[in-house]
């Protein structure tokens, strides 16, 4: 569907067998490893996500001052204008929320919690950007000969891997209702 220059596909072991010399730190340990594995993984899953939104916003911010609608650029148009408001204001805060996620890792900081929200919040930033830049382009978002339709189909991936978002937020979930526990 999207991201077609990653070759991406499931795979199956059956049968498999690992000598004792190169199990890591024990048998039954592997989940455990993945899920420590994701806290420097999803910062710049992450940031990949919003680097794509902060694409749609440059793609439908350059097409809505060249489109001209009633004599204007359809950028002057207060429903197109706050389209692109909104969509500045998640590309901002989802850099944040990455940011932070990584910089916790660069100071050795446990960042389950913040590499959740990063990931969850960029993937859905992403897709509501795409979104918003498909419907800044109207019909034209929707052809292959303008970026937008393929931004569209490639931020979709970012709510799957890494950990659905769905999986984000039973993450996040979690720490806060763990955070609370604690205070009261």
């Amino acid at each position: 569907m999207g991201q077609r220059a990653s070759d991406t596909r499931g795979i199956t072991f059956e049968d498999v067998r690992v000598p004792k010399e190169n199990v890591l730190i024990g048998e039954g340990a592997g989940f455990k490893i993945a899920m420590a594995t994701f806290d420097k993984t999803r910062p710049p899953v992450a940031a990949g996500s919003v680097g794509l939104a902060q694409r749609c916003l440059d793609e439908a911010s350059k097409y809505a001052n060249e489109r001209k609608t009633f004599g204007v650029p359809i950028s002057h148009h207060q429903a197109v204008a706050f389209m692109l408001a909104d969509m500045a204001i998640g590309v901002e805060t989802a850099r944040l929320a990455w940011m932070k996620s990584a910089w916790q890792v660069d100071r050795g900081e446990r960042n389950s919690y913040a590499a959740s929200i990063a990931k969850c919040y960029g993937a859905d930033v992403a897709n509501k950007c795409a979104t918003d830049a498909v419907q800044i382009f109207g019909g034209n978002g929707f052809n292959s000969e303008y970026p937008v339709e393929k931004l569209m189909r490639d931020a979709k991936i970012y709510q799957i891997y890494e950990g659905t978002s769905q999986i984000q937020r039973i993450i996040i979930s979690r720490d806060v209702i763990d955070r609370a526990k604690q205070l009261g």
